[in-house]
């Protein structure tokens, strides 16, 4: 009987587990179908900003702006880790951090095969507590960190940051700007990509045939007043749109990595569910069997 009632009580807790798993699914499933709409919005924004940027800087010889050409020497860079507020969501986290960490020992000299990339001055910005509470458990102390994005990254917000980055650069505080994320490719797959951000060197991140057909094409402009006056306010702005395209990337693959998670967790449950329900079946047929056989044990006693 005791058996009998610890498996009913694990059973049940077990179903309530199954009811939050199951929420934070259909949460999760409904914040990734708003964070993917924002992401192929900006993609195409992003794309289409970054040709005409391409288009614009090829115009002309004498056509350039600063932000697309890296200074004399790389003395420091800045590091830029997108990681999540909250856990729940499988390896996420895991993958970006080890990736972020592997970069920072490269950049800091602590890697024996690394140590050519190894830079005076590297600093660190972080985006997210998982990823603050992993560094300051490894007693790295950050620049700046953020706390501010969720599902839903504000445009206002990452350009207050990409501004801050824009004038580092421009002034010579900082010398290149990497940054390490989820990059989103599509539902079946996102994966954890470093890019370099500054200097504006490789403009573009589309696909490698459509880059080559847009790139054979001759475009011609007049421009007005100049060419100059237009890099200047169309290069600060292919800068921001790409940063912004990296925290909805790590905003979407942020979700369906929960919702990937959360939806093993309730197929789990599940299958506990049924093992738990088979177990207490037949410990109620084994103590059934029991009072039968003492019942009959009896009655021939009487006998």
């Amino acid at each position: 009987m005791a058996k009998t009632k610890t498996l009913n009580k694990r059973r049940q807790s077990i179903r309530s587990i199954r009811k939050i798993t199951r929420t934070m699914e259909l949460i999760s499933t409904a914040c990734y179908r708003g964070a993917m709409e924002r992401a192929m919005s900006a993609m195409a924004y992003t794309d289409r900003l970054t040709n005409m940027v391409r288009n614009l800087a090829n115009a002309g010889a004498e056509v350039t702006h600063p932000l697309l050409v890296g200074h004399p020497e790389t003395k420091t860079v800045q590091l830029l880790v997108l990681s999540s507020n909250r856990g729940l969501c499988g390896g996420y986290n895991g993958a970006i951090l080890r990736r972020a960490n592997r970069r920072w020992n490269e950049l800091t000299g602590n890697v024996a095969d690394a140590l050519d990339q190894k830079v005076e001055n590297p600093l660190l910005d972080i985006a997210g507590k998982r990823g603050i509470s992993y560094f300051n458990y490894r007693k790295t102390k950050p620049a700046q960190t953020f706390t501010q994005f969720e599902d839903r990254p504000a445009w206002d917000e990452v350009e207050k940051i990409a501004n801050g980055y824009l004038e580092q650069y421009l002034t010579g505080k900082i010398d290149r700007l990497e940054i390490v994320y989820t990059k989103f490719f599509s539902m079946s797959k996102q994966a954890v990509v470093h890019e370099t951000l500054l200097p504006l060197s490789e403009l573009g991140s589309g696909d490698s045939e459509k880059d080559e057909a847009k790139s054979n094409l001759n475009v011609e402009y007049d421009f007005l007043p100049s060419a100059e006056s237009i890099l200047k306010e169309i290069v600060p702005a292919s800068f921001k749109t790409q940063l912004f395209k990296c925290f909805l990337d790590a905003a979407i693959s942020e979700q369906i990595a929960r919702m990937v998670a959360m939806k093993a967790a309730t197929e789990n449950a599940d299958a506990m569910i049924q093992t738990l329900t088979m177990a207490v079946n037949r410990s109620r047929q084994s103590q059934i069997t029991g009072e039968l056989t003492e019942l009959i044990g009896g009655v021939e006693a009487l006998k």
